[in-house]
């Protein structure tokens, strides 16, 4: 028995989850953050960032500064925080349907958004709340009313809070919504239509850091929602019978989830427009690299989501220069191979 004993294989010791927490902070944070510094410096103008970042050259005078923090970052900075949003979003998505192949889009939120926006832009009205315009506001507002619609649905003939009656729902208003949205396109006249059109594409022209300081807050309360979610999300992806079993109040988790991951997508909407294929492309690639403890994933895929949407908007705005393509073609052009792969994949059961 002995010699039995001391055949035996050693263990492999698991690193602690707050050191694989750090680790995946340290590395996807510092891509992120590079990522932000290096953007800004690519485009049809050089620009120097030693001199950019120059404090003894007055700004009026510093034309590096001027292009580096007025015209180029706030760009960036929108880029880094739709990634973000989107990203985490199509991860605790993924977990609350149990679905490989949800995004953030799933439940109609992206399509009443886009109706939000559409009925703003032929309508021709103009307001503004601070620093969002017409467009932003009813986007912002039009993903509540399909996040407020799903939700009665899910709710309405169950004491609990039903993931199919809820994914039925989403799937019906994006179909709804969307042929509202030709009605509208066939009324309006072309500019209105061009003006549509290249917002359903993703656009992140965003000329200021208002929009920013608008939708940073409801993007940071929705982060907050999805790092104390994280390990009940890890037992919800066994089932909420499994989940409440083991002291997860599953309906409670269910209705958080799915407020905040919509709280999120509408807020990165209002701010980019429907920009496809990052809440199931980056969530699937971060999977391959941490594996599936969401707490590590959620955090890893916020930051990877933000360098990833940069690096698609360098693409979109440099590829063609001066013209610049809209950043959700250039998404859908490398998210649309990944989803037809991940199908693929899924049949053989390897992307679970």
């Amino acid at each position: 028995m002995g010699a039995l004993n001391h055949a035996e294989p050693m263990a492999v010791p698991v690193p602690p989850i707050r050191r694989r927490v750090a680790g995946a902070l340290l590395g996807f944070g510092s891509l992120a953050v590079v990522s932000i510094l290096a953007a800004p410096l690519a485009g049809s103008t050089p620009v120097d960032f030693v001199r950019a970042w120059d404090p003894s050259i007055p700004f009026h005078r510093n034309v590096d500064a001027q292009i580096f923090f007025i015209a180029r970052l706030p760009r960036v900075l929108a880029a880094a925080l739709v990634g973000s949003a989107l990203a985490a979003a199509g991860v605790v998505f993924q977990a609350l349907l149990r679905n490989p192949l949800a995004t953030p889009f799933t439940l109609g939120v992206s399509a009443g958004a886009a109706l939000g926006a559409m009925l703003a832009i032929t309508a021709g009205v103009s307001f503004g709340i601070g620093p969002l315009g017409s467009v932003p506001l009813a986007s912002f507002a039009g993903s509540l009313a399909a996040v407020g619609i799903v939700y009665a649905l899910a709710t309405a003939r169950h004491r609990g809070f039903s993931t199919n009656v809820m994914l039925l729902a989403g799937v019906t208003l994006n179909s709804f919504f969307s042929a509202i949205i030709l009605f509208l396109q066939y009324l309006a006249d072309m500019t209105q239509t061009m003006r549509t059109v290249r917002w359903l594409m993703g656009d992140l022209d965003v000329a200021s850091y208002g929009p920013l300081l608008a939708a940073a807050p409801l993007v940071a309360v929705a982060l907050g929602a999805f790092a104390w979610l994280a390990r009940a999300l890890n037992l919800l992806a066994l089932g909420p019978e499994q989940a409440e079993a083991r002291g997860v109040d599953s309906l409670r988790a269910q209705r958080v989830a799915f407020i905040s991951a919509s709280l999120a997508t509408g807020a990165a909407v209002s701010v980019g427009g429907p920009v496809g294929f990052i809440g199931i492309v980056v969530p699937h690639l971060v999977r391959l690299i941490v594996g599936a403890d969401h707490r590590i994933l959620l955090p890893a895929a916020s930051l990877f989501g933000a360098s990833f949407l940069i690096g698609c908007d360098l693409v979109s705005r440099t590829v063609m220069a001066p013209l610049e393509l809209p950043v959700g073609i250039v998404t859908a052009m490398i998210g649309g191979p990944f989803f037809l792969w991940l199908l693929i994949s899924r049949g053989g059961g390897s992307a679970r």
